[in-house]
């Protein structure tokens, strides 16, 4: 009786096997016939029979899960993440098929992700690249992606979670880009592949090819953090974030400036100032800086401190248009004074000799106001602002002809509009 009892069970194996593989030929079948749909259901047939499945079958096992759960691209955000799983698994015995199948995944969950974004729809986005972040872990950057989606949706305490992974991984977000000139055009263009490089500049289409480290993000991440905290009301905590990263790297001028910005959130203009000086003394030759600590300096009510920071910029960089027309709004800003004593005078001959001493300081502040508008027209000739400026002045100073000019330069741009 023993011994029949174990050919009895012998044979209830090898027919319990060839289940098996005849449901999971099934399941090949329908993936091959893309009827993912069929494929679940005969894996479902299988999964009772998992226990006693043995290495080679379940590794087959979770790498066709991983196909139909895929379903070639259209599983939900749930089932590409269990697909992912599966595929794990079996990575080992189907490598250069899970290594085919993985990088269809990444372009097609990158082509997802990017579609959400230029959709607005940055929730989605986020959930693709942190998708994208699990499947290719080297690739940092997806993680970044997912989280500063995730600030744009908002959801700050997604964000913030995604912001503390890349703290972790200590990433910077630092890369060389690899430039060369455009003969045709005379700018730097950017390649992906130093060898596409080498082959435009064989071909003379490029020259002077050049490596550039990008700047790090670590600023921008500690001052996303911090904001976060600040729109939750902790300021301490937003604080503490941009802090610890300082202490980290203290002569890093963007954490500086990620510092201030959290002072002027929170209405700390003293201390704001006090830090952009310090990133001004890093980096004297950021002609940024001294425009913002003019604009500080102008809303603390020290023009003549403004204004020379304004001419600093404007020495660092002779382009930089907001400086022209902050500087334009600074002199304009005397004529306040001006116009409120002139109100005020009487009928009598002194007020008559002091109202016209007035009225002539006003036209020379206008004069003095023209070269710095007249310049931020120039570098931005659809800067509106400027050109009505203008063309107001120019028809309180009397001068026809340029204004006429200027009017018809305005109405232009509105009907560009």
């Amino acid at each position: 009786m023993k011994k029949q009892f174990i050919i009895a069970l012998a044979i209830s194996i090898s027919a319990f096997s060839f289940a098996q593989k005849k449901e999971l030929r099934a399941v090949e079948k329908a993936i091959k016939d893309n009827n993912f749909s069929e494929a679940k259901a005969a894996l479902a047939v299988v999964e009772p029979m998992l226990g006693s499945l043995d290495e080679k079958l379940m590794d087959k096992y979770n790498y066709l899960k991983g196909v139909a759960l895929y379903a070639g691209g259209a599983g939900s955000n749930a089932d590409i993440d269990a697909a992912i799983e599966y595929l794990n698994k079996a990575e080992d015995a189907y490598k250069s098929e899970v290594t085919q199948l993985k990088g269809d995944m990444v372009n097609k969950l990158l082509e997802k992700g990017n579609k959400a974004y230029e959709g607005k729809k940055y929730g989605a986005a986020s959930e693709y690249f942190e998708k994208l972040y699990n499947m290719r872990q080297q690739d940092t950057v997806y993680l970044y992606y997912a989280a500063a989606t995730a600030v744009s949706e908002p959801d700050y305490d997604r964000a913030l979670v995604l912001y503390q992974k890349l703290k972790d991984l200590e990433y910077t977000g630092i890369e060389e880009k690899l430039y060369a000139v455009n003969v045709a055009t005379n700018e730097k263009d950017v390649f992906p592949s130093e060898a596409l490089r080498k082959a435009s500049i064989s071909a003379k289409t490029h020259m002077n090819p050049t490596n550039e480290k990008s700047d790090s993000k670590r600023g921008e991440i500690v001052k996303n953090v911090a904001l976060i905290y600040i729109s939750k009301g902790n300021n301490d905590k937003a604080i503490q974030a941009i802090k610890d990263a300082r202490a980290e790297d203290p002569d890093d001028v963007n954490l500086i400036l990620s510092e201030a910005n959290i002072y002027y959130k929170m209405g700390d203009t003293e201390k704001f100032k006090e830090l952009l000086e310090i990133a001004t003394e890093k980096d004297p030759g950021n002609p940024e800086l001294q425009y913002n600590l003019g604009v500080i300096s102008a809303e603390s009510d020290h023009p003549e401190e403004a204004m020379g920071y304004y001419k600093k910029a404007i020495e660092l960089d002779p382009n930089y248009v907001n400086a022209y027309i902050n500087s334009a709004a600074l002199v304009l800003g005397r004529e306040e004074a001006l116009i409120k004593e002139m109100n005020g005078l009487g009928t009598s001959a002194a007020d008559d000799k002091r109202y016209e001493q007035l009225r002539k300081e006003r036209q020379d502040l206008y004069r003095e106001a023209v070269p710095y508008l007249s310049k931020a027209l120039e570098i931005n000739p659809k800067s509106q602002s400027a050109a009505t400026t203008l063309m107001n002045i120019y028809s309180v100073l009397g001068e026809t002809d340029k204004y006429k000019a200027m009017k018809a330069k305005v109405e232009a741009m509105g009907a560009g509009q």
